[in-house]
């Protein structure tokens, strides 16, 4: 039966159809998406005006060579220099931004690459994002993992090695509720050193008893920053609140989370804006939270099942990888993590220059790992978020950074 949120895709009657059109074509018939709904917890916090005005004021096509080559000079990025290190202007100039992005890396991280991996434990989904493999509308295979299966799959997971894994869900309440997570999270303790989770923005009790649960640390993608187009990408379900989405990792540093991780996903909108306020927004945080981990991701839109209701914004590697530079130089102290969207090539490149975190063993789909890690498929499967670029198992990355002269490091932490 469908409620407000929740469509069963398999079966999209006439008046759901209906519905979806209207949508799409009438945004009058769409809630707004700067109102809280019901239930959501709404917090005092600065942080999200300062990132905005910085955002809405940023006219990267005003900055100059002479600029660029200033913020490179200066030993510390202000944001300024890093507008300036963002823009058109700083191209040219990618291959000394990549010398400096370089030694602050080394500065502060050595020559050391983290690896993990993701684990997806259901795809249902209440949203619908235009974009997302998992919107509500899409006719794809819809799996929740039992806790057995969840144990299954996260043995597996460990007997390769693994020591970090990141758990996900598509963003249902109904389908995958704070508790049935929360279980999730104490199994994945009894195997891996390293728990995290990127789930649908919940509030600060809702977190506090996930780090309880065993919860390291929270990702959220704000997806984009652009308030208008996040309108016209979000038609439908809780995660059309943009503001509560933003100041998701807020509520998870409050419900004590010891770090959180941050990214847009670039090729919704302007990149360049997208990327300026990501990395604001860990700014502020950072300074409002010092003693908090915080990290970066960069993605960039890939290929969905049945995707042709967005046509993506192209950034291409070089641009990209100015980016992840500028992040580096701004934010020496700060994680990035590049996932296995991108290829292993771009990946390879990049960790020697400013990536600390990447991926391996990855699979966006559903109970699949069995068939991934052993070759046996022993039960039903869900469709994919979206298609990765890199599949290296945690075998072949260990062994193709180590071959690159970094050293890769499953776990750092010491729990006492």
């Amino acid at each position: 039966m469908e409620n407000q949120f929740f469509v069963d895709s398999s079966r999209l009657s006439k008046k759901a159809l209906e519905r979806k059109h209207k949508l799409e074509t009438d945004p009058s018939s769409r809630t707004n998406h700067m109102e809280y709904m019901d239930g959501m917890e709404i917090i005092n916090s600065d942080v999200c005006d300062n990132v905005m005005s910085h955002m809405k004021s940023y006219d990267y096509t005003k900055y100059t060579v002479r600029d660029v080559r200033a913020a490179l000079d200066h030993e510390t990025c202000s944001i300024n220099d890093f507008k300036a290190l963002l823009s058109p202007a700083a191209e040219p100039f990618l291959e000394k931004m990549a010398e400096r992005a370089r030694l602050e890396t080394g500065k502060h991280f050595g020559n050391t690459v983290y690896i993990f991996t993701p684990i997806y434990i259901a795809n249902y989904c209440e949203n619908y994002c235009v974009y997302c493999g998992f919107n509500c509308y899409n006719d794809i295979r819809r799996m929740k993992l039992s806790t057995e299966q969840i144990e299954r799959e996260m043995k597996i997971i460990a007997d390769s090695g693994m020591e970090e894994i990141l758990i996900l869900t598509g963003e249902s309440r109904a389908q995958s509720s704070v508790e049935y997570i929360g279980e999730a999270c104490k199994i994945a303790r009894k195997y891996f050193r390293m728990v995290g989770i990127e789930i649908y923005p919940v509030n600060t009790d809702e977190y506090r008893y996930l780090h309880e649960c065993g919860v390291d640390y929270v990702t959220v993608f704000q997806e984009t920053y652009d308030t208008d187009k996040y309108e016209k990408l979000h038609l439908l379900g809780h995660k059309r609140v943009w503001p509560y989405r933003f100041d998701a990792q807020e509520r998870a540093l409050m419900g004590g989370m010891r770090g959180v991780a941050f990214s847009a996903l670039l090729g919704l909108s302007d990149f360049r804006k997208d990327a300026l306020a990501s990395a604001l927004h860990v700014y502020y945080l950072q300074r409002k939270y010092p003693h908090a981990e915080m990290s970066l991701s960069c993605p960039r839109l890939r290929p969905i099942i049945n995707n042709d209701k967005i046509n993506p914004l192209d950034v291409h590697e070089r641009q990209l990888c100015q980016v992840l530079c500028a992040y580096r130089i701004f934010l020496p102290f700060v994680g990035i993590t590049v996932s296995s969207r991108e290829s292993a090539s771009f990946r390879n490149g990049i960790v020697k220059i400013a990536a600390t975190k990447v991926s391996a063993g990855v699979s966006t789909g559903v109970g699949d790992h069995e068939e991934k890690y052993d070759g046996r498929a022993s039960q039903e499967q869900g469709d994919e978020q979206f298609e990765i670029a890199d599949g290296r198992t945690l075998r072949k990355m260990y062994s193709d950074i180590s071959e690159e002269g970094l050293q890769p490091v499953l776990n750092d932490y010491l729990y006492v």
